[in-house]
């Protein structure tokens, strides 16, 4: 019954952040090492994509998801052509020699608004390294589900 509450009790907090931050994903975690020295990697980034008093500027910090890939992006917008929503987007790492024309989907030279998932608002360092290790090392989600399954049984009254 507890870990019930606990499991809606967190879907229920990022549900309600998604609304408030207008992000199908309001927290990312740092995937490699194009942002440093901004960000490393395993920073958990916090997002924010209600732009209602200003448009996405030259040199914020944009996450994106490019279509075909599942994977969020986290670069820094270098170049903008036009305003409003229908504004083009370069962007690029801070840590790359190039611009990210290469990363985008086929036949796709900017970034519209709407492939932006939010800007940066805040991170905390290392705090996603969590789930870059799960990602990484598989048998550890299996330990972590025998141990959480272990403290569930042993704490039944």
């Amino acid at each position: 019954m507890n870990f019930g509450l606990i499991l809606s009790t967190a879907f229920m907090m990022w549900k309600g952040l998604s609304v408030m931050s207008d992000s199908p994903s309001p927290i990312v975690v740092v995937l490699s090492g194009s942002m440093e020295p901004a960000f490393q990697r395993g920073d958990l980034l916090m997002l924010w994509n209600r732009n209602l008093f200003s448009e996405t500027n030259v040199g914020e910090i944009v996450v994106y998801n490019v279509k075909g890939k599942d994977i969020p992006i986290v670069h820094r917008v270098v170049r903008k052509f036009g305003t409003g929503p229908d504004a083009k987007l370069l962007t690029k790492g801070d840590n790359n020699a190039a611009d990210d024309t290469e990363l985008y989907a086929r036949g796709q030279d900017y970034l519209n608004r709407k492939d932006i998932i939010g800007s940066v608002v805040g991170y905390m360092p290392f705090v996603g390294y969590v789930t870059i290790m799960l990602s990484e090392h598989p048998w550890l989600k299996t330990v972590m589900l025998g141990i959480m399954g272990l403290v569930v049984v042993l704490q039944r009254e």
